[in-house]
C-alpha cells in the first residue's frame, strides 16, 4: 500500500518542535524527509531530556522518526553546494530560521527558485 506522500522529498532545516513535528508528520505519511543538521552540535533537540539508556534524547528520537539525516555546514561553500544538489531532487524545503537567515546564507527563495527542478 502506497502512503499519500510517497514520492515527495522534503529537505528539513528546521530546529526544535514546530518544523520537526511538521516534517515528522509528512514522513509518517510517506515523504522522504532528509534532515539537514549543523556540524559538531547537530540539532538542539539531540540534547533535550529525557534520555534513554543509550544516552539518546527520547524527544529527538520520537520527533525525527522515519527521517534520514545529513550534516552540512551551510556557512561554507562546500556545504551550500551539496545542499543545492539536494534541492534539485526535492519538492519542499522546510526551514525555521529567523527572517533573512536563508538569504544571508545565499539560499533564499530567489536562489532556490533558480535551481533546476527534477520536474518541469
Amino acid at each position: 500500500m502506497s502512503l499519500p506522500l510517497s514520492g515527495i522529498r522534503i529537505l528539513d532545516l528546521s530546529r526544535l518542535l514546530p518544523g520537526a513535528y511538521a516534517s515528522q508528520m509528512m514522513a509518517d505519511f510517506g515523504a522522504d524527509v532528509i534532515k539537514v543538521e549543523e556540524p559538531e552540535s547537530g540539532d538542539y533537540g539531540r540534547f533535550m531530556p529525557p534520555h534513554g539508556p543509550d544516552g539518546m534524547s527520547l524527544y529527538f528520537t520520537a520527533i525525527n522518526r522515519n527521517k534520514r539525516s545529513i550534516t552540512l555546514n551551510l556557512k561554507k561553500e562546500e556545504g551550500r553546494d551539496v545542499f543545492l544538489r539536494l534541492v534539485r531532487d526535492a519538492d519542499v524545503v522546510l526551514e525555521s530560521f529567523r527572517p533573512g537567515v536563508m538569504d544571508r546564507l545565499g539560499l533564499g527563495y530567489e536562489q532556490l527558485k533558480a535551481v533546476p527542478a527534477r520536474w518541469p
